[in-house]
């Protein structure tokens, strides 16, 4: 029977019986101490402390691997001296889980034979680990420390985000005092990853969203008895919001994340550090394309995205409200004013500018590591999301307060 009680045992894992076999306990006489064996008696781990004219000796026997000593139990060892010598004579093979057996067994042990570099190494090593175990494991501050802490990170970022503006309107300025300086090669590969790309998925997605606002619309108009105002739905909605919303959004997942992964990647490689050993700007040569890239590209994406917000309130309105296409561009042109679509377009540079801002200073601020630049990645993504919805809130708020 194994337990406590009764004899060691060791499971055969290869049998399904799980069937047990008994091991030795350890055996005290008293010219050997305690001595334990395992296994069979040719390859068995054996160790025990050898006590002679006051002097106390740790002799190790046998295979210590992960195998050998798979059934092995038995209690610490504990001589009369509290330190004593060791005894690696007969030892055969060993392993990491062998070495922490015998440093379990044996805690008070002083390795002091003259044991090979190999074997020396080993016990130093799996002996740091046992003694990083014991380290207490580190307390949650409180709430509201956390709460300080996050806050504190907060204002960092955005002191963080404020120097890299001023930088970032420096480096223009001087780019259009200078238009030398401007990589023009740099600003066209930009512009076509960036913009041209993005033309299809942004005129799809605007479309279906037109669609969207011009069914809905119309099941709740119907309701009051005023379908035909449809049209005014879909005109502002898409004029105003939708219409430069949308390829907002969709070039902080795309743009920004692109933004902070190439110029991270340049940082993990130094080529960075290279381009300042060689005197080349970092702003001029890495940030500056990608944001002139955004402004050139933005406007154009966004009025692309107007007249595919349109075209989808034109279907959905011609199809279930029978609406006539003529009718339809008539009392938009009547009803719409052009105002609508200035308050859209104003918003424009400025998520544009952020959405650069967000992905260049991230990737400018990888430190060397594939961890750290995933997590700038998504930083980047998240705080270009989080701007521009706060920015397009701020705006609707600004252009209600002064009636626009």
């Amino acid at each position: 029977m194994c337990g406590v009680s009764g004899p060691a045992c060791w499971h055969d894992p290869l049998d399904d019986g799980l069937w047990e076999r008994e091991l030795p306990r350890a055996i005290r006489s008293p010219d050997t101490g305690w001595r334990l064996a395992a296994m069979n008696a040719r390859t068995a781990p054996n160790i025990f402390v050898r006590e002679g004219d006051g002097i106390s000796t740790l002799v190790v026997e046998g295979d210590w691997t992960a195998i050998s000593i798979a059934g092995l139990s038995g209690h610490v060892l504990s001589p009369s001296n509290l330190s004593f010598s060791s005894d690696f004579g007969n030892l055969g093979r060993i392993d990491s889980a062998g070495a922490l057996a015998i440093l379990t067994l044996a805690p008070n042990a002083a390795f002091t034979a003259d044991l090979p570099a190999n074997l020396a190494d080993l016990f130093a090593l799996v002996g740091s680990a046992m003694a990083d175990r014991d380290v207490p494991p580190i307390k949650t501050p409180p709430f509201h420390v956390r709460l300080g802490q996050k806050v504190y990170r907060a204002v960092q970022e955005i002191g963080a985000s404020a120097r890299f503006l001023g930088q970032l309107e420096v480096a223009l300025m001087k780019s259009l005092a200078h238009p030398k300086r401007m990589r023009l090669i740099a600003l066209a590969s930009s512009i076509q990853k960036a913009g041209f790309d993005a033309l299809p998925l942004i005129a799809i997605m605007t479309f279906f969203i037109g669609a969207v606002v011009a069914l809905i619309g119309s099941d709740l108009l119907k309701t009051l008895g005023a379908s035909e105002l449809v049209v005014e739905l879909v005109g502002i909605s898409v004029l105003r919001e939708f219409g430069v919303l949308i390829p907002a959004i969709l070039l902080a997942g795309r743009s920004a994340s692109t933004f902070a992964a190439q110029i991270g990647a340049m940082r993990m490689n130094q080529e960075t550090q290279a381009m300042k050993v060689m005197g080349i700007d970092l702003f001029d040569a890495l940030v500056v394309p990608r944001v002139l890239a955004l402004l050139v590209i933005m406007p154009l994406l966004a009025i692309v995205a107007m007249l595919a917000g349109l075209a989808g309130g034109l279907v959905v309105s011609w199809g279930i409200l029978d609406v006539s296409p003529t009718y339809f561009a008539e009392r938009l042109s009547a009803a719409v004013d052009i105002r609508h679509f200035w308050v859209g377009m104003a918003k424009v540079p400025v998520l544009a500018i952020v959405i650069a801002l967000a992905g260049c200073r991230h990737g400018l601020s990888v430190r060397g590591d594939v961890e750290d630049l995933g997590g700038r990645v998504t930083v980047a993504v998240v705080q270009a999301l989080f701007a521009i919805i706060l920015l397009d809130a701020a705006f609707a708020i600004l252009f209600n307060v002064l009636e626009i």
